[in-house]
């Protein structure tokens, strides 16, 4: 998370931003890191040493099952029809069959699937409290279009997004002094890798994901975990030799097909209106009876 928040910290300073100075906005933004950083990031480090990358980012897909549920309590603009309540249904289907509950967990560590599905659990709730919390006010998008959330105080994307990891840094900081004790060696690559990892899947992600939040609401930007199952997938059967079960990439189509409902990317075509021949008449719309007396 540090090395998230110094390359954005430095280019707060060199575009001449300035870091939140309202005690509320880092309250909510402490929250922000605990559920979108903190404690998913530890969830996945403690995960993985249970099951494969693989399995890890198919429990991620969940995200934005999670997102949708907390979404419909948190934020009311962004309540959810029949569709997609069955694409809920859907999904957390689809997590059965990745657990494979009808063979004790399909023969994976289930402390592992449950750790990194509490990952996802916190995902869900992090990113609409992110939206409900930090995005204050409205702004105008296109003419014509609708009006769109705008940044907390006029902070910009990069802004928040480096307060949150800074903060974020702390909360890690003083986790890792209580639950676990400094290495006694580091090697080049894994600091090289956490690097790479900070600055790109944390730093520009982080910007990235307000920027969509504002734009799109937070059902919408819990969506990048569409990619994520396939990425996890491919590079960790063709990078570290992991392999799967028949179930897991079975619930995986469960997950997203399930995600896709939920986000209003699958919608039910509504049968177009018959033409009216040449020449007939136009059948008359039909009125709503009257209360008689």
């Amino acid at each position: 998370m540090a090395a998230g928040a110094l390359p954005l910290l430095a280019l707060v300073l060199l575009t001449g931003g300035r870091l939140p100075s309202s005690p509320r906005i880092w309250l909510h933004l402490s929250v922000a890191a605990l559920f979108l950083n903190s404690i998913p990031f530890t969830l996945f480090g403690y995960a993985e040493q249970h099951i494969p990358s693989a399995l890890a980012g198919i429990c991620n897909a969940a995200t934005p099952l999670f997102a949708m549920v907390f979404s419909m309590l948190m934020l009311s603009d962004e309540r959810p029809g029949p569709l997609r309540l069955a694409g809920l249904g859907v999904g957390f289907a689809g997590v059965l069959v990745v657990f494979g509950v009808w063979a004790g967990f399909g023969g994976a560590d289930g402390t592992g699937m449950l750790l990194a599905l509490g990952a996802a659990l916190c995902y869900g709730i992090g990113t609409p409290y992110l939206r409900r919390a930090l995005l204050t006010g409205r702004r105008p998008a296109e003419p014509g279009g609708p009006a769109r959330p705008a940044l907390a105080a006029g902070y910009g994307p990069v802004e928040l997004a480096a307060a949150q990891l800074l903060i974020g840094t702390v909360q890690m900081l003083a986790a890792t002094a209580v639950l676990d004790g400094a290495p006694a060696r580091v090697p080049a690559d894994a600091v090289l890798a956490v690097a790479a990892l900070g600055v790109f899947g944390t730093g520009l992600a982080y910007v990235l994901q307000y920027r969509i939040i504002a734009d799109a609401g937070a059902t919408v930007a819990s969506t990048v975990t569409y990619l994520v199952p396939v990425v996890a997938v491919a590079a960790g059967t063709l990078l570290l030799g992991e392999r799967l079960s028949w179930n897991e990439p079975a619930g995986t189509v469960l997950i997203l097909l399930g995600a896709a409902l939920t986000q209003g990317v699958l919608r039910l075509r509504r049968r177009a209106p018959e033409p009216v021949p040449a020449g007939a008449a136009a059948p008359a719309p039909e009125r709503e009876p009257q209360p008689s007396g």
